[in-house]
């Protein structure tokens, strides 16, 4: 099923200019953009992934990663196919960088799944979610309808105007920085950084927004880019960002060695200078995977893998010192206010 998309405009000779990213790609008929998802059909810009699935999961939230909303719950979480970046390290390639089957799945139906097996909201992901706007958007308008909290998993490469229609349903964004080097993310992802920066900075000002970096050996694991992504952070985002360092594995076209332990504990000890809140992913280590109270150091989230246990008093406060924390969880979502009429009358699980 196709969808005409939006933020397009139509040009000379059947031509049409795609808004929606800063690629702004010029499309000729019968061709696509540079995500392959958005395509000239006789001069109306089409989206041909609107409602269709690749991947369907309740994933842990701490999955995403999000690590300060709602800890321990579960999501909804949805992903299409194509991607307007082409990182030879992608870690989802099989569906970012080919198209592949799909499954029809309307936003009433990702609504009703998602009460049902009573997560917390729904998780845009897998592959890029900005190239699946009008879905994306359309889903999580009628998600905060039904007293639902919205994702968005993102590499932040979308353009001003679409972000700021987008922003008012949704709740929470984690945005991969994948370098501080403008060089690299033309070399590497066919893109530019300063646009990723900017979505970064301006999501932070109407959602959560955590961080995260994926550390590729060779590439962007100095401790100058460590110190430059921790400045700009803390600078621009603010020094309680929640901020991922993961570690990097072979896949796709890229094949560097995996990311040494040592690189992600260095790199999280400079972070740490800077930012009140580091985590490590894809590793087992003793720093990096809980949550403490920064005023008095007691435990207030607790993380085994995926298995999460959270020792935070209502509101989100520390459970020794009663210290607000900046989590965002039932009691404390300004989006969902604990006297709200839809969180009761819809029956969401809180």
């Amino acid at each position: 099923m196709v969808h005409e998309a939006r933020h397009y405009e139509k040009l000379a000779e059947g031509m049409v200019r795609c808004h929606l990213c800063p690629h702004q790609c010029r499309i000729a008929p019968g061709d696509a953009g540079i995500c392959r998802v958005r395509k000239n059909e006789a001069g109306t810009l089409v989206s041909l992934v609107y409602g269709q699935v690749t991947s369907v999961a309740v994933d842990p939230v701490e999955k995403k990663p999000l690590y300060h909303f709602y800890p321990g719950r579960g999501i909804l979480s949805l992903g299409t196919w194509g991607c307007n970046f082409s990182c030879p390290f992608c870690q989802n390639w099989q569906i970012s960088q080919r198209r592949v089957p799909t499954s029809p799945f309307p936003p009433e139906e990702a609504v009703h799944q998602a009460k049902t097996t009573g997560s917390v909201g729904i998780a845009y992901t897998y592959n890029e979610p900005s190239i699946w706007f009008e879905y994306v958007f359309d889903t999580a308008t009628a998600a905060r309808r039904a007293g639902l909290r919205n994702v968005l998993v993102t590499n932040g490469y979308i353009s001003p105007e679409p972000l700021e229609e987008l922003l008012p349903v949704i709740d929470a964004l984690n945005v991969d920085i994948k370098s501080m080097d403008r060089e690299f993310y033309v070399r590497l992802c066919g893109g530019r950084l300063d646009p990723v920066l900017q979505t970064t900075k301006r999501a932070a000002r109407s959602a959560l927004v955590e961080v995260t970096h994926l550390v590729i050996p060779g590439e962007n694991d100095s401790d100058d880019q460590f110190r430059r992504l921790a400045d700009w952070v803390a600078d621009e985002v603010g020094p309680e960002t929640p901020t991922h360092l993961s570690a990097y594995f072979p896949h796709y076209r890229m094949e560097a060695p995996p990311t040494p332990r040592e690189t992600l504990e260095r790199a999280y000890g400079i972070l740490r200078r800077r930012l009140t809140y580091v985590y490590l992913g894809n590793v087992l280590a003793e720093d990096g995977s809980d949550t403490r109270c920064p005023h008095c150091g007691a435990l207030a989230v607790r993380r085994v893998g995926y298995q999460t246990t959270n020792h935070l008093s209502p509101g989100a406060r520390c459970p020794q010192c009663s210290r607000r924390l900046p989590v965002v969880m039932e009691g404390n979502d300004p989006a969902r206010p604990e006297t709200s009429d839809v969180a009761h009358t819809e029956g969401v699980s809180t």
